[in-house]
C-alpha cells in the first residue's frame, strides 16, 4: 500500500494567500507522476463506501440549507466546479452559507499533494467540519492511495 504522508500546502499554490489563522487546512502526499488533472479526477471518483457518506451528508445537511451538490459549471471534478488549472494543480470547490472550501490537487518533484481549505462562516460552519473531520481524513488519505496505485498500475502496463 502506498505510504501517504500528512504535508503542508506548498507556497506556489494560489490557494496559499487564502489561507488566515483561523482557516482550516489539511494537506496529504504521496508519491506519485500522475499529473494534476487526472490525480483530481481519480480524487473525486469517490469508491461506494465514500459516495454512501457523501449522500448521507447531504440528507443530514439539507434542513440546514447547505447545497447537497456544487454549483453548475462548465468544468466540475466531481461536485467541485474548477476554480482554476494549471500544469502543475488544479483548485476546485464552491462557497456555501456555512463555509467556503476549496481542494488543491498539485503533481510536482514525483509527489502528488492533496490541499483541503475551509473557511468557515459560522457556528454551523464549525460544527459541521467537526462532525466530518474524521470521514474527510479517511476519504483524502483512501484517494491519494488510489492516485499511487494507478500511477504504479500506469508504470507496470
Amino acid at each position: 500500500m502506498p505510504r501517504v504522508s500528512r504535508s503542508t500546502l506548498s507556497p506556489a499554490s494560489p490557494l496559499f494567500s487564502r489561507v488566515a489563522s483561523e482557516d482550516f487546512i489539511d494537506c496529504f502526499s504521496v508519491p506519485s507522476t500522475v499529473p494534476a488533472r487526472k490525480a483530481a479526477e481519480i480524487i473525486t471518483d469517490f469508491p461506494v463506501w465514500a459516495k454512501i457518506l457523501v449522500a448521507l451528508r447531504g440528507i443530514a445537511m439539507a434542513p440546514f440549507g447547505v447545497l447537497a451538490h456544487g454549483p453548475d459549471a462548465s468544468d466540475k471534478l466531481g461536485e467541485f466546479p474548477v476554480e482554476l488549472e494549471t500544469d502543475h494543480e488544479v483548485i476546485a470547490g464552491f462557497n456555501d452559507k456555512h463555509l467556503d472550501f476549496r481542494v488543491s490537487v498539485r503533481s510536482e518533484a514525483g509527489q502528488v499533494s492533496l490541499a483541503t481549505w475551509v473557511r468557515r462562516h459560522n457556528l454551523l460552519g464549525r460544527v459541521y467540519l467537526t462532525l466530518i473531520l474524521p470521514f474527510h481524513i479517511l476519504i483524502a488519505r483512501n484517494a491519494l492511495a488510489r492516485v499511487a496505485a494507478s500511477d504504479a498500475a500506469g508504470q507496470a502496463g
